[in-house]
């Protein structure tokens, strides 16, 4: 099972090594080919009191817009990088939301509500483009899901197989490698054929988003 497999914990210091100058620049570099946020933040569809948690959170450049959308929910992000929490952390107090997003170091695979002090579960985990940096993909995904209430779902929006770019795909391939990115084709490929929850692919495949129940873990595991 993917939940008995160990992960590397050294994973979080090559997050820091790459992310220390990087996080800097990531929103603004980023922007340009990291597609269907925004579209995945408008359909969260939270209602008042309703608690999100985003694995992966970065530079909380989401959180941040989340915040501001739904204006009564609960926001939590949680990083396997320091580097890129002082990014979020300073993000947050710019944006004047400090009482409203709590912040945690550790690692998706051992997601819980006690990270950040709390006990009741999340009613919805997001990943946007996290999932092709988690080395344990499925196991981070069945971590998330556990942590989730009876109603709680999961937000997806990753890299497709960018079959859509051409003779650009090895040349984005290659440069996603140098942040250790891998595109997870296979998870895309697992919702086109069990149809699992709603799925949007943006155009050539390039990337897609989803929306599942916690129950569609069956799905993987």
């Amino acid at each position: 099972m993917p939940g008995d497999r160990p992960f590397d914990h050294r994973h979080a210091e090559l997050m820091d090594r790459v992310y220390r100058h990087q996080r800097h620049i990531y929103d603004f570099t980023r922007k340009y080919y990291l597609f269907g946020r925004d579209r995945l933040i408008r359909n969260l569809m939270l209602a008042p009191g309703e608690r999100l948690v985003e694995i992966g959170c970065g530079t909380a450049r989401n959180l941040v817009r989340i915040a501001r959308l739904y204006p009564e929910a609960q926001l939590f992000g949680l990083d396997a990088s320091q580097e890129m929490l002082k990014s979020a952390s300073e993000t947050i107090r710019r944006a004047g939301l400090a009482g409203r997003i709590g912040l945690a170091h550790g690692y998706a695979e051992e997601l819980s509500q006690a990270m950040f002090g709390e006990t009741r579960p999340f009613d919805a985990c997001l990943f946007s483009y996290s999932l092709s940096m988690i080395p344990e993909w499925k196991q981070a995904l069945l971590a998330a899901s556990r942590t989730l209430s009876p109603n709680g779902r999961i937000h997806i929006v990753d890299f497709g197989d960018l079959r859509g770019l051409g003779i650009g795909r090895n040349f984005m391939l290659a440069w996603l490698r140098l942040f250790h990115v891998a595109p997870r084709v296979e998870l895309l490929e697992t919702f086109e054929r069990v149809q699992s929850g709603k799925l949007h692919v943006l155009p050539g495949r390039y990337a897609f988003s989803v929306t599942m129940s916690r129950t569609c873990k069956s799905a993987f595991f």
